[in-house]
């Protein structure tokens, strides 16, 4: 039997009987490079730590953990240069009263939001409310792993790494408010989505990336933040030398519409 012919054999098999694990995960095959995909969470809980031995077996035998971005790199990413007006005056008076009443609930002063960009008030917003939740960023998956990984020596490839995907949310319209609409509309509904993503990891993972999940991003940034992105992603790992990768990515990008695992599955 030919190479060529074994690996669509190989590859029919796998689709037809994939390997399931007791965390989000998914196996695709491009040719001579094996990927593992794991729906990572960027905050966990407790009960998320250790990992689990089957996956840090995984990352034993890669040849390289790829992430996101290296988040074990110190210093912060914000940059709050540049003159804006009080943000009274850039949001509308319906969500400015729906932030005031989530500060208080948070207890934080909305007097620290003042000059800030409205996309990096959305994620503070979206880390306090994972920590409420009890999450924590020591715990988060792609944190856990890049720990594993620089310990066994094993080499680190970025994605896009911290200063693209904060110049991404720098290019969003209008100083990223519609990200901070979304934040505050969905603000139950994105609960909603940490715990389901907290169970995938403590309990069941989903078994098909096709599945539906609540919304919490209109569609224009849902296009930003997550399908375009995904294009991009699919695009850098089709370039891999051959190999064997784990490959963390939000668990957000592994399942629901336009999806990375079928994007790499299509191409």
């Amino acid at each position: 039997m030919t190479g060529s012919v074994w690996h669509t054999l190989r590859g029919l098999i796998s689709r037809l009987f994939p390997t399931h694990y007791r965390w989000p995960a998914m196996d695709v095959r491009l040719g001579d490079r094996k990927l593992h995909l794991v729906g990572s969470i960027h905050m966990g809980t407790r009960d998320m730590q250790p990992l689990p031995s089957r996956l840090l077996r995984q990352l034993q035998q890669a040849d390289a953990l790829i992430v996101e971005a290296d988040i074990t790199q110190g210093g912060s990413p914000f940059d709050n240069s540049g003159e804006r007006a009080p943000l009274a005056e850039r949001i509308d008076a319906e969500a400015m009263a729906k932030l005031v009443a989530l500060c208080n609930e948070l207890n934080l002063a909305i007097s620290m939001f003042t000059t800030l960009p409205a996309w990096q008030i959305a994620l503070m917003l979206q880390a306090q409310q994972a920590q409420r939740l009890g999450l924590r960023p020591d715990y988060g998956i792609d944190y856990q792993l890049l720990q594993a990984a620089k310990n066994w020596q094993k080499p680190i490839i970025e994605l896009e790494g911290a200063d693209t995907q904060i110049a991404l949310l720098k290019a969003l319209p209008d100083d990223g408010m519609a990200l901070l609409q979304d934040t505050l509309i969905h603000w139950h509904t994105n609960a909603r989505l940490l715990q389901m993503m907290v169970s995938w990891w403590l309990d069941t993972p989903p078994r098909q990336p096709e599945i539906a999940l609540p919304s919490t991003f209109s569609q224009a940034l849902n296009d930003t933040l997550i399908s375009q992105r995904n294009v991009h992603w699919r695009d850098a790992l089709q370039a891999l030398p051959a190999g064997k990768y784990v490959v963390a990515v939000g668990a957000l990008h592994l399942y629901g519409e336009d999806n990375l695992p079928g994007l790499l599955r299509a191409s």
